[in-house]
């Protein structure tokens, strides 16, 4: 293969995005697309499969028409996808058959209340690192396949393909040649044995999927088949890499060793932590999983995820109006009352890690008289770096390791104000990358490796702005534990 470039496409929870990435791994031009966030009276999240595949070939053909390569100097394509989103699709066709499960939505709570779930609880945390919980991918499956007219039905037939967003566009894009999916995405499945790295039987069973119809796992610099997008290239070029979206941050973020962290800022937040080739279990509502495998070597990490962070930034543009745009919440915040008292407790849809309370209700503590705008938009950010705070402070206690410094990408990144509070209260060094794309960044810097265009210098473009503890220890300890009170008094409401 002769192509000079790397197109990284990114399918996230907003958007879906093509990167096209020179021979040097510069990022040279970028096209994205919205997809609708589907929400109906009962409050469940959803994705139009349909509409997601559609917007990936139209940014693939706009990046080429706006960087004016020719499909024929492409080398390869990476994909990283917003991982947890789930979906079933006709085995034959390809067209999906319900609409997506959003990784946030919990519509699939009510099955993993069910007895014979629930008493195998622990069995699931064992095999798949992972507590019981509607927000992983086995409920969602379980869900569509009870409530899609047919896919039972269809199912038993051998005709319906299951399995998160990566899958899907490989199988659209591979013409249905390839069904498969990478070790990052399955470990986050629920279904996945992340000691035997094969899917799990027993699990499959309790959650009434068939393991025979679940796809096949390949090391994530892998060549996972070939696409012309829908005739757009004359020839076909390799996905020569695939990871779910946070783990290819923590790649391009160069956290490639044991105890290196990093944290995505972006509609929800990843906190994640390299803790090299052996399986740590959590003891503190974190998860554990593969981070990636390369040529065969496996590395796991800790993870902590929240609902609720970026889009708490969008809840006070888009829902109580009270900005017109999210940078207007930097200067806002420096604004307000330095002694107010004002805590968010962003549970819009329940409370993630290390909480995980699906039934959890967000609520505003600590109101007075003086209170105002700017002190609910400090709130509103302060409770972004206090979640954040919550998963490092457990994640250190599972590792044994003292987190002295955090790496961290994604558009809230860009807040001077939430960098440096999220410094002093988790009282360590906080570099933001320079870049906003990580995720869509590290997918193709793998790729770019796999097919030697570059080797690991291209991580050294990497530029940063860092922040480091200013605030006094007595302070941030104060600041602390009223926010650990505020979430004591939501969790008895």
């Amino acid at each position: 293969m002769s192509g000079r470039y790397i197109i990284s496409i990114d399918q996230s929870t907003q958007a879906s995005k093509a990167l096209l990435f020179d021979k040097s791994g510069t990022l040279i031009c970028r096209a994205q697309k919205p997809h609708k966030q589907i929400v109906d009276e009962k409050g469940y999240v959803s994705h139009n499969p349909e509409e997601i595949y559609e917007n990936v070939i139209w940014v693939v053909r706009e990046v080429l028409r706006q960087s004016n390569v020719g499909p024929e100097q492409v080398r390869g394509i990476a994909i990283c996808n917003q991982r947890e989103t789930s979906l079933i699709w006709d085995k034959e066709s390809g067209k999906a058959l319900n609409n997506a499960v959003v990784w946030h939505c919990s519509r699939g709570e009510k099955i993993c209340e069910r007895e014979k779930i629930k008493e195998n609880a622990d069995y699931i945390f064992k095999t798949t690192g992972i507590k019981l919980s509607a927000y992983f991918p086995a409920a969602k499956i379980a869900w569509l396949l009870e409530n899609t007219k047919d896919a039972r039905e269809m199912a038993q037939k051998g005709k319906v393909c299951m399995g998160t967003m990566d899958c899907y566009l490989i199988y659209r894009l591979t013409h249905a040649k390839s069904y498969l999916t990478d070790y990052s995405n399955a470990g986050r499945s629920q279904l996945f044995d992340i000691r035997k790295l094969s899917w799990d039987e027993k699990i499959c069973d309790l959650f009434g999927i068939d393991i025979n119809a679940l796809p096949k796992v390949l090391d994530s610099n892998a060549c996972f088949g070939y696409t012309d997008f829908e005739g757009l290239f004359s020839e076909e070029v390799p996905i020569c890499s695939v990871m779910g979206d946070s783990n290819a941050a923590l790649f391009g973020q160069r956290c490639l060793e044991e105890g290196q962290a990093k944290a995505t800022y972006g509609t929800g937040s990843s906190i994640m932590m390299n803790i090299g080739e052996r399986a740590v279990y959590s003891k503190h509502g974190l998860t554990t999983s593969p981070a990636w495998a390369i040529d065969g070597k496996l590395n796991y990490v800790l993870e902590g995820n929240l609902n609720y962070t970026g889009a708490v930034i969008s809840w006070l543009k888009n829902d109580l109006e009270l900005i017109k745009d999210p940078s207007e919440t930097e200067s806002l915040a420096n604004a307000a009352n330095k002694d107010d008292s004002l805590y968010l407790i962003p549970a819009f849809t329940g409370l993630g890690a290390p909480y995980w309370n699906p039934k959890a209700k967000a609520s505003i503590t600590g109101m007075d008289r003086t209170t105002k705008k700017a002190e609910i938009v400090r709130a509103a950010l302060e409770c972004i770096a206090y979640q954040i705070n919550d998963i490092i402070r457990v994640m250190n206690k599972d590792s044994d390791i003292a987190l002295s410094r955090l790496k961290v990408d994604g558009g809230p990144t860009k807040n001077a104000y939430l960098m440096q509070f999220q410094a002093d209260i988790s009282n360590c060094l906080v570099l933001a990358s320079n870049e906003e794309a990580l995720s869509g960044i590290g997918v193709a810097y793998m790729a770019g490796m796999a097919v030697g265009l570059w080797d690991e210098k291209v991580f050294e473009k990497q530029k940063y702005t860092s922040y480091s503890n200013k605030m006094d220890k007595e302070t941030a300890q104060r600041k602390y534990s009223g926010w650990k009170a505020a979430m004591a008094l939501n969790a008895k409401e």
